[in-house]
């Protein structure tokens, strides 16, 4: 009856990364769709918790140059592509603010105030930290800048105005209640192997966790 526990005492592999994981495969299948792909793309990501960190993490495996993301501080912005390395240490390890992150890398800019990633330019949002954090000026900002599509990583974290927005300028936009499922699927996966008593491999997750993304885009479609 309880999902979400540490691999010790039966929790499922792949847990900690499957919302932010989810995220990019449901927006990947949007992409795809549009023939366009994470491949060559600039993203920002806001936020740099669990969600935050893997779908960066994803997003890079798939060849994406993430360059900015952020804690409710500020935001870093690295034209270079942000050091995941350096970002999970930070926040995972050492338990420090993001603005850390340039004295590792001093080619990083780093700005106060968390509000102002959407106006880095990019061509893929996910907005991944918190509720109504992209307000409808965000919006056109990104807009402005050449967005291509937004995936909703947190839960509603655009407001009505900056999706329609969104809407209004051909933006391809995946809504949090769809797009940020990856968790809640492996949940229900982890009750599965807790019933067989299985323990299913990270990749073996994974690719499940693929193929439930790939269904509920269809089904969105």
């Amino acid at each position: 009856v309880f999902t979400g526990k540490d691999p010790d005492f039966g929790g499922s592999l792949g847990r900690r990364e499957a919302t932010g994981y989810g995220v990019v495969y449901f927006v990947s299948e949007m992409l795809e769709e549009h023939a366009l792909d994470f491949n060559g793309s600039r993203v920002v990501v806001s936020g740099s918790g669990n969600v935050s960190t893997y779908a960066m993490e994803k997003a890079a495996e798939l060849g994406a140059t993430v360059v900015a993301c952020s804690d409710s501080s500020g935001y870093i912005y690295d034209p270079n592509g942000i050091q995941l390395d350096t970002v999970k240490r930070l926040k995972e390890v050492e338990q420090k603010r993001i603005k850390e992150y340039v004295k590792h890398h001093p080619e990083a800019q780093y700005h106060e105030g968390c509000g102002g990633i959407w106006q880095v330019p990019c061509d893929i949002a996910l907005p991944c930290a918190t509720q109504n954090e992209l307000d409808e000026s965000d919006a056109e900002a990104l807009v402005r800048n050449g967005v291509k599509a937004v995936g909703e990583g947190a839960n509603m974290p655009c407001s009505i105005e900056a999706i329609q927005h969104f809407q209004q300028n051909d933006v391809l936009f995946a809504p949090a209640k769809a797009a940020n499922a990856g968790g809640v699927a492996v949940s229900a996966m982890e009750m599965s192997q807790n019933s067989m008593r299985l323990s299913w491999t990270t990749e073996e997750v994974d690719e499940r966790l693929k193929v439930v993304m790939k269904e509920i885009y269809t089904s969105c479609t």
